[in-house]
């Protein structure tokens, strides 16, 4: 399975990060240790939401949604 998550940071909580991966607990270890340039100002992160996928490109093509205008209205809306 391929999961399309959000994070959302403890400290600075109108801040989101939306990804694609195949392992949760594993990308959010490599978020909160700063491994991500850009997630990593603004560790630590919670797992707000993740939803899986059975094919990578559908995956993919729903994180590029949430990353448009009308995708971050939907997660604002429905998911967060």
């Amino acid at each position: 399975m391929k999961y399309v998550y959000i994070l959302q940071s403890i400290l600075f909580p109108d801040n989101y990060y939306t990804g694609v991966t195949k392992d949760i607990n594993k990308r959010l270890q490599y978020h909160n240790y700063g491994q991500s340039p850009y997630s990593a100002k603004f560790k630590p992160w919670k797992l707000v939401t993740y939803i899986a996928f059975s094919d990578l490109k559908k995956a993919h093509k729903f994180e590029r949604y949430l990353k448009s205008g009308s995708g971050r209205a939907f997660a604002q809306k429905h998911l967060r």
